[in-house]
């Protein structure tokens, strides 16, 4: 039997994109073969933590493998972020990237590089956020806030879940707007945050949607949201901005990874965590915390790190926040 005539061209050709393809890392094809550790920079039991797990749950099966949820809090959720500057791009460790990450290095030192140390995976969805108090508080609208905040300077006190997180700014941007002055308390998460406000021992909580379960039981109020429109869910609720106060804070997050990632695994897990979009029990999950889809992927995500990063920079200078030299 006689093979075919295989000019010699073609014959080179085809035989070089064949070793070619035998030379490319099967770290993509092989991946996972073990769990991967996706940090949570937040407290367990908070909103972000019951998202989160939804998302690691969800990308798992779309992995064929296992995504764990570490909680990692504290730090206004760069206890996260610090990790991936150290772990390996092996697509091994994840965390959840939050806005802080491009605002955080203009107020502090940061063991970080926000430009430089990390793979922006996807961007998928983004909080909704307002101020609660108590139902027995005396305080039954913002006016009532404002009043009483400029009869009693720094007497008002609310938490939120850190400094430099936007619950805390959104509220200074607000305050200096109303030319008030409250005094605030930070926490590690909406968990402890809430527990504190429940507790009587701040007046107020500025938060994702951790509150949400308080507000519809009828414990809580919530006197205001931060978005550029009211929420359907609480759609009698004015917004910050719609009162006159121009803030409108929102907060993309997504999928963070350490830098220097093999493009073919970043696509890998852009694309099983663009699937978690697909999942009806990820959408539940958001909508029970009026979170919206807000998709980007990796080249988007990137863009998006670097303009707000200077946006965020001109936020801090204004509220006059910047790390001191």
């Amino acid at each position: 039997m006689t093979t075919p005539d295989i000019p010699r061209r073609q014959f080179l050709q085809t035989s070089a994109a064949s070793a070619a393809t035998l030379a490319l890392p099967a770290l993509p094809q092989s991946f996972p073969n073990r769990p991967i550790k996706l940090i949570c920079p937040w407290p367990a039991g908070g909103s972000s933590d019951q998202v989160m797990r939804a998302l690691a749950d969800s990308a798992g099966r779309a992995l064929g493998g296992t995504v764990l949820i570490e909680n990692k809090a504290g730090a206004s959720g760069m206890l996260g972020p610090n990790e991936l500057v150290n772990a390996k791009p092996d697509g091994y460790t994840l965390s959840q990237l939050t806005i802080g990450v491009v605002r955080l290095p203009h107020m502090q030192k940061m063991q970080f590089d926000p430009l430089k140390d990390f793979t922006y995976v996807v961007c998928l969805t983004g909080y909704t956020f307002g101020m609660v108090v108590r139902a027995d508080s005396p305080f039954k609208t913002v006016k009532d806030l404002v009043d009483y905040a400029r009869a009693n300077p720094e007497k008002f006190t609310y938490g939120s879940t850190g400094t430099g997180t936007t619950p805390h700014l959104a509220v200074e941007e607000f305050a200096m707007r109303a030319g008030i002055k409250l005094q605030h308390v930070p926490f590690k998460g909406s968990a402890d945050g809430m527990q504190a406000l429940l507790g009587g021992h701040i007046m107020a909580h500025s938060d994702a949607t951790g509150w949400a379960p308080h507000v519809d039981a009828g414990t809580c109020r919530l006197l205001t949201t931060y978005g550029s429109k009211r929420t359907k869910r609480w759609s009698h609720v004015p917004t910050l901005n719609e009162l006159g106060y121009q803030t409108i804070a929102d907060s993309p997050f997504g999928i963070g990874a350490p830098k220097g990632m093999d493009p073919a695994l970043t696509q890998r897990l852009h694309d099983a965590f663009k699937k978690t979009l697909e999942d009806p029990a990820v959408i539940a999950s958001f909508e029970k915390y009026d979170q919206s889809v807000i998709y980007m992927n990796t080249a988007e995500y990137t863009k998006f790190a670097q303009e707000n990063y200077l946006k965020e920079k001109a936020i801090i200078e204004r509220l006059g926040l910047s790390m001191k030299s």
